[in-house]
């Protein structure tokens, strides 16, 4: 049985994406620790502190209680969000038609008919 994938309402700003990539690349972070990770210069921590907020409420992050503060954990791959993502696009500009992506990708030398073959080859082999 397919493991259900939880619906994302919304997308994520350029600002949360970049706390999302870390927090998929290390895990469960504190505040004070996910800060070590972004680049110079650094944010405050009530800035890191708002959008890691906004990531709980959109639920993309978990809290967890840890003595006198709080861990954050992550409640949406990494994967999930790029699947919902691609959806959203093919929903968006292509009826729904995942072929007509891929279409648009043959038809613009963006896949060559090597990797369309590969694609074919996956999806029979998953299908079995």
């Amino acid at each position: 049985m397919p493991k259900t994938i939880p619906l994302m309402k919304q997308q994520l700003t350029a600002k949360e994406e970049m706390l999302m990539n870390v927090f998929w690349q290390h895990g469960p972070l504190f505040i004070r620790d996910l800060i070590a990770y972004l680049p110079d210069p650094k944010p405050h921590y009530n800035t890191v502190g708002t959008l890691v907020k906004f990531l709980e409420e959109k639920g993309f992050l978990e809290r967890v209680p840890m003595a006198n503060s709080f861990m954050y954990k992550v409640k949406i791959s990494e994967r999930q969000y790029r699947g919902n993502t691609i959806s959203n696009v093919v929903s968006k500009y292509y009826d729904n038609s995942y072929a007509s992506l891929v279409s648009q990708f043959v038809e613009e030398d963006k896949m060559n008919l090597e990797e369309l073959k590969a694609l074919i080859r996956t999806i029979e082999n998953g299908k079995k």
